[in-house]
């Protein structure tokens, strides 16, 4: 369970540093809150913030889930591609967001693949 909660806290700071540009870059892209549009790079670096919020809310449940019912050692594999995931999705959806696909696909194969393994994983203890 350790290798889970390390990288949920790497995905956190992950995270933090998507929230901190976002707050940084108000005042250079002058967005005064509450607004979150004005300025397509901001709204680009907000939506990457946004958009990370939304997959880790699956990210978090799932890895936890996985390393108690399917390894606590192999969740390292699907926890590093999701942040490798969300910093190549971060790159590229800032750049040019019609490339972020990979960085997506990245993501949601990581999801998929903590939430489709603990639940088979924890329906298997039931038989």
């Amino acid at each position: 369970m350790i290798y889970a909660i390390i990288i949920i806290l790497i995905a956190l700071l992950q995270y933090m540093f998507f929230v901190g540009r976002v707050g940084a870059n108000r005042g250079k892209f002058e967005i005064t809150a509450p607004h979150v549009a004005g300025n397509e790079t901001w709204e680009r670096m907000f939506r990457v913030q946004m958009n990370t919020l939304e997959q880790i809310i699956i990210f978090m449940p799932g890895m936890l889930a996985f390393s108690y019912y399917v390894s606590s050692t192999w969740v390292i594999l699907p926890g590093v591609v999701f942040i490798i995931g969300r910093q190549i999705y971060s790159a590229m959806y800032i750049s040019n967001p019609s490339k972020r696909g990979f960085g997506m696909i990245l993501t949601f194969i990581s999801n998929f693949s903590l939430v489709i393994g603990a639940l088979v994983g924890a329906i298997s203890t039931l038989i």
